[in-house]
């Protein structure tokens, strides 16, 4: 009878030694190296931490050709300078890349406007300046750009209609210090962004206060009429500096916050349609109904004062505004044109359904007395309006009008 063989790790195969540790986290993967020689050896496989390197810091190949080490110290060498971002890094770095990609082929000017990361001991700095901790996550971003230059347009989005215009820059971590607040309705809230032309920021919530929740992104709405100053309602752009920023690099790098240059509203013949089929827009009918379901019709003649003949393959561009007077409403209508050649012949171009809806809103808690209430929902979308000259997507008779399909636009 043949003598039983005693198991060990020595007599084991490596290849599947190696499949299990490839399920291994770093921590995991460290902690392995310490039991035997074998896995000890085993453990510093250089494809184990080729994944982990790319899991982790995002690095490829080429990486490691310049660096002219192997994966395990390439991965040593960042977790000693960016250790404690781990859970942060890859989702900001890749949201970081995908905006730079993204712009580099539609607006590379504003790439330039980045500014390099900001070092360790500065953020430690402005944290000793604040007497407040930054988030691990905004300090993450800012160890990968430290915000940008004071440009227009900012790389938070600029929009312009009618005589509005907004452009929002990403501030730096020693300009948003500067304009930290302690001020009672707006203490321990740091700005991330600054709109040149209105004046207006985005606050991050650096602690839990005031009926903010700790990280949260709000735009800060002053009560003009509360007998107290501290009574600041709030839009609330993000729930976490992580969720703020990535939902808005995917929302530019989709096409849901769209880079338009000049003019938003388009109105535009076919290229192919029969030159007899020229005409000439005469007005515009509008169907609001807010989120009361309350309804407002409005006529009048021509968009934004002008009457614009359509020929084949003629666009006719112009910009218009609204204001809300829900936090949700939604417009439809159409154009009515009649022929050059037959001014008798009278049509209506359909303009469908669009909507727009304000960020989550949230009441001060000094009004509400402590029951902070949230009222709206999700993302800007578009809204009401009361006369606005705003139309979207519709076709008939070779005339096709296009607006941001459901979205309201932000410029870069």
């Amino acid at each position: 009878m043949a003598a039983s063989m005693e198991l060990s790790l020595n007599n084991l195969p490596s290849d599947p030694l190696l499949l299990m540790l490839s399920f291994l986290d770093f921590r995991d993967l460290i902690s392995c190296s310490f039991v035997s020689r074998r896995l000890n050896e085993l453990s510093g496989h250089n494809p184990l931490w080729k994944g982990l390197c790319l899991k982790h810091w995002l690095l490829t190949e080429s990486d490691k050709i310049q660096k002219v080490q192997t994966w395990k110290e390439l991965f040593r060498e960042f977790y000693t300078d960016l250790g404690r971002y781990i859970d942060h890094y890859g989702t900001l770095k890749k949201a970081w890349d995908d905006l730079k990609r993204y712009l580099d082929q539609q607006c590379p000017r504003m790439i330039a406007s980045l500014k390099e990361g900001a070092k360790e001991e500065e953020l430690d700095g402005i944290e000793a300046q604040i007497c407040c901790k930054l988030s691990n996550d905004y300090r993450c971003s800012y160890r990968i750009h430290n915000g940008q230059k004071l440009v227009v347009p900012g790389l938070m989005g600029s929009m312009a209609l009618s005589n509005h215009y907004r452009s929002e820059d990403l501030l730096d971590i020693e300009t948003a210090a500067g304009g930290f607040q302690q001020r009672k309705g707006m203490r321990q809230c740091l700005p991330l962004t600054f709109c040149f032309h209105t004046g207006l920021s985005q606050y991050m919530a650096l602690e839990g206060t005031e009926g903010r929740s700790h990280s949260e992104i709000f735009y800060h709405c002053p009560d003009q009429m509360a007998q107290d100053p501290s009574a600041i309602d709030m839009f609330i752009t993000g729930s976490s500096f992580t969720e703020w920023f990535t939902s808005y690099v995917h929302n530019v790098v989709t096409g849901e916050y769209p880079i338009i240059r000049d003019q938003i509203f388009r109105i535009e013949m076919a290229k192919d349609a029969l030159p007899e089929n020229a005409c000439q827009l005469d007005s515009r009918y509008w169907k609001i109904t807010n989120a009361n379901g309350n309804v407002e019709e409005v006529r009048g003649p021509g968009v934004v004062g002008e009457f614009p003949v359509m020929t084949p393959g003629k666009v006719h561009e112009y910009a218009s505004c609204t204001t809300f007077s829900t936090t949700s409403e939604y417009m439809e209508g159409h154009y009515t044109f009649h022929r050059l050649k037959n001014k008798e012949e009278i049509f209506d171009v359909c303009i469908p359904r669009f909507h727009m809806v304000c960020p989550p809103f949230r009441e001060s808690i000094v009004r509400s007395q402590g029951s902070a209430r949230d009222v709206s929902s999700a993302s800007f979308n578009e809204d009401n309006s009361s006369d606005t000259d705003d139309h979207n997507e519709g076709e008939l008779r070779g005339i096709n009008m296009a607006a941001p399909g459901g979205r309201c636009p932000r410029h870069i």
